[in-house]
């Protein structure tokens, strides 16, 4: 990655239930192409967007931000959501979809943590330049 920074912000609509998955994967995908990701990377960085945005909407009334930036050879992704609640890993259980996304950002991304703030908690996931471009030597 070059060494510049790069930020993308995404507000839900009033009215709306919250920031979509689509705007996020879009806008996570527009940011890292400006900085030549290779598709693998950018593959595991919609991964994590995805999960915690869905999350966001399955367990907390939807996103109520979403940021990614990009600088000094660290890409971070942050989901704001209305609930204070911790994020927690669930018991698979055969015939019940989902229990995998908590699992699956912590192996994807760099690191994760949670920020609790008034009005709920923002989970910020980063991937370094080196793990981006790990997949295609």
């Amino acid at each position: 990655m070059e060494e510049r920074t790069l930020s993308s912000r995404l507000l839900p609509d009033p009215a709306g239930p919250g920031v979509s998955c689509i705007q996020a994967r879009d806008t996570a995908r527009a940011l890292l192409a400006r900085l030549h990701v290779p598709s693998a990377g950018v593959d595991d960085v919609v991964t994590v967007v995805s999960e915690l945005v869905s999350n966001a909407e399955r367990h907390a009334g939807g996103a109520t931000l979403f940021e990614i930036h990009a600088r000094s050879g660290v890409v971070t992704v942050e989901v704001s959501d209305r609930t204070t609640r911790l994020p927690e890993a669930q018991t698979w259980a055969p015939g019940r979809p989902g229990g995998f996304g908590w699992r699956l950002i912590h192996v994807i991304a760099a690191t994760i943590h949670v920020r609790a703030h008034q009005g709920g908690k923002t989970v910020v996931a980063t991937f370094t330049d080196k793990q981006l471009h790990a997949a295609n030597p």
